[in-house]
């Protein structure tokens, strides 16, 4: 595992506040999803810098057991503009540990991927953890997603 920096960046999106006790997590986040394609949030999603897709893990209330914010969207240039029903936040440089999650998208394959990390003896900031959705995550039934989980160095 190799660790490496990420810039500061901004997200516009949207978001939802759940946890992964019961199974509670999939089903916010596969509702999340759902609203994000059904209402073309991507199209409305002003200043993006292009169309990857990202879903952030923010605001923990303590590690991944507890409660989290999910926000799904796109990096953006500048939060001038948030439409409404949306949210806009900015996350500062820090250090990740990337993952690369390869499958089937419909059947689990970036669950599978956390639970692994969750495994792990990472010294994980929880700060904000990351999955990128880009050209190679189109076809949902071969995808290869980056996941970028926080760490303190």
């Amino acid at each position: 595992m190799k660790t490496q920096k990420v810039t500061t960046f901004n997200i516009i999106g949207i978001s939802v506040r759940t946890i992964n006790k019961s199974g509670q997590a999939a089903k916010d986040i596969g509702e999340l999803w759902q609203k994000f394609m059904s209402e073309d949030i991507l199209d409305k999603i002003p200043h993006k810098i292009d169309d990857t897709i990202y879903s952030l893990y923010t605001e923990y209330d303590g590690d991944y057991t507890q409660p989290y914010t999910t926000l799904l969207g796109c990096k953006v240039s500048n939060l001038d503009t948030i439409p409404k029903g949306m949210v806009g936040k900015s996350f500062n440089e820090s250090n990740y540990v990337k993952f690369i999650s390869k499958g089937d998208l419909t059947k689990g394959a970036v669950y599978e991927s956390w639970v692994k990390i969750w495994k792990t003896d990472l010294n994980r900031a929880y700060i904000v953890d990351f999955e990128v959705y880009g050209e190679k995550a189109q076809d949902p039934e071969n995808a290869e997603v980056s996941i970028f989980v926080s760490i303190i160095k």
